[in-house]
């Protein structure tokens, strides 16, 4: 299928990426580059990491509530395009950190559209959003339906479309929405326990452990491979349709957690052994609709398989230096806080208090030797 959007020249410009550090933000920065534009990737490394952010690209370390830092850079710069992915992505554990999931998520996108529209310079501000807004919507979602978010980290992304839909309204600033889903590859913080399943996964594999599934693993997500939208998301300012749209991006199959199970033990080379977790309250089917993004994208709309995905992955958690294991955000709320969390929640505190931390996966003493010990980055 050919574009259909209608593609305007674009110069090359000063792009500012915040998460730039991070794991879609650091693929999407590169993907900028690699069409000439000037990069400058902010982040403030609570889950990204430095050597993330790509050779050509100038890093500060900075976070996006921090508005004179904001205004400081948007001063200096001028840029001409905000790609914002600085957030705090976890569904089910938001309702146990509400305050900080609306303060680095919606508090934050707020401060980041100040700056924006103060600058007069901005001519695209992309968002990426996600599919969460959709709740629990049966059938399937399209951008069309009336999103119904069921917990605070879907409530947060809507909240943030509908400020930056009232900017455009109100100032006149340009925008492109993305609703992603399921999202993986390589640079994906392996050290995270509570979020990203396929991460999860192949943290568990690495060290030889049992693949926890929650509930029977017979709820099924579409799983997107990062460079199935990084490009398109970069090259999303050229196409001109695109612009006052929210538009869902990511692969088109959906899967069974069990079907992924199985999948990242087969590209680990490692026997299927499932741990099987209480359920929790989710959507149990959610399919994206891509009918408008594969108008507008079409020939930048490429579903990388699964297995080809995996594999991908699978490689580059094997032989990268073992990701730092930071502290999170406090549990605000611990009432119905989940068993298997709590565990995971004393694990990790034993871990970051003892002398020596020890970190999961296996080391790439290359690695270590250009960027040096990851955990000393400032």
């Amino acid at each position: 299928m050919k574009t259909k959007g209608a593609k305007t020249a674009v110069q090359p410009g000063k792009c500012l990426v915040t998460g730039g550090a991070g794991f879609i933000g650091s693929h999407v920065a590169e993907a900028l580059l690699r069409a000439g534009h000037k990069v400058v990737c902010l982040d403030n490394l609570a889950g990204g990491f430095q050597e993330n952010a790509p050779r050509g690209a100038l890093f500060i370390r900075g976070d996006i509530n921090d508005g004179n830092l904001l205004v400081e850079q948007f001063k200096k710069i001028r840029f001409d395009y905000v790609f914002h992915f600085g957030a705090f992505a976890a569904e089910g554990l938001s309702h146990f950190i509400r305050e900080f999931t609306f303060r680095n998520n919606q508090c934050g996108t707020a401060t980041l559209i100040d700056a924006a529209v103060n600058s007069g310079s901005v001519r695209a501000f992309v968002f990426a959003s996600s599919a969460a807004v959709y709740g629990k919507a049966p059938g399937k979602l399209s951008e069309r339906i009336a999103p119904e978010p069921c917990d605070p980290y879907g409530i947060s992304k809507r909240a943030s479309e509908l400020d930056i839909q009232t900017a455009n309204q109100f100032f006149g600033l340009p925008f492109i929405i993305f609703r992603l889903h399921n999202v993986y590859g390589e640079r994906q913080n392996l050290a995270d326990p509570y979020r990203n399943v396929v991460g999860i996964f192949l943290r568990q594999l690495l060290a030889g452990k049992r693949l926890s599934i929650i509930g029977d693993g017979k709820q099924t997500r579409q799983f997107t491979h990062v460079s199935t939208i990084a490009n398109v998301i970069a090259s999303a300012i050229g196409v001109k349709q695109a612009f006052g749209e929210i538009i869902n991006l990511g692969a088109g199959k959906s899967y069974t957690i069990l079907e992924l199970a199985r999948k990242c033990s087969k590209a680990a080379g490692s026997p299927f052994d499932p741990d099987f977790l209480p359920p929790r309250d989710e959507a149990p089917h959610p399919v994206c609709s891509h009918i408008k993004a594969r108008k507008l994208f079409g020939d930048k709309m490429v579903d990388l398989p699964l297995e080809t995905g995996l594999q991908r992955m699978f490689q580059w958690a094997s032989t990268v230096a073992p990701m730092v294991l930071k502290p999170g955000p406090s549990l605000e709320i611990a009432q119905g806080f989940p068993e298997h969390w709590k565990n995971l929640l004393r694990s990790t505190q034993k871990l970051l208090e003892s002398p020596k931390p020890q970190f999961e996966g296996l080391a790439n003493e290359q690695r270590r030797r250009e960027f040096g010990d990851t955990r000393r980055l400032p």
